[in-house]
C-alpha cells in the first residue's frame, strides 16, 4: 500500500474558502478507481507554521498512485488548487 500526503496553504485561507477547497478535494471520493481512501483534514490549530489542508489518500501501489496523478479527474482538481494554494507539501510512503 502506498500512501501519499499533500498538505496545502491557501492564499485565502479564511473559512469559506478552506471549505470550498477541502470540497473539491472530497469530490474526488468514488470516482477514481485506483484511489482506495481519501481523507481530507482541516486545519484547526491555525499556527504561524500550520498548512490549512491535509489530504491523505492510499493506493495498492505506485502504477496505481501514478494512474491517479494523470486521472482527469485528479487534473481538475490539480487545476484548481494551482490557483488556490500559496504552497504546498508532500510525503508518499510505503504502509
Amino acid at each position: 500500500m502506498i500512501t501519499h500526503i499533500v498538505l496545502f496553504k491557501l492564499k485565502d485561507n479564511s473559512p469559506q474558502s478552506v471549505e470550498e477547497t477541502a470540497n473539491v478535494l472530497r469530490a474526488m471520493e468514488g470516482q477514481i478507481e485506483e484511489l482506495k481512501s481519501i481523507e481530507v483534514g482541516l486545519d484547526v490549530l491555525h499556527s504561524e507554521r500550520s498548512y490549512d489542508i491535509a489530504l491523505i489518500t492510499k493506493f495498492d501501489s505506485m502504477e496505481a498512485l501514478e494512474a491517479y496523478q494523470v486521472h482527469p479527474l485528479h487534473k481538475k482538481v490539480i487545476e484548481h488548487m494551482a490557483k488556490a494554494r500559496e504552497a504546498s507539501v508532500s510525503v508518499d510512503y510505503e504502509s
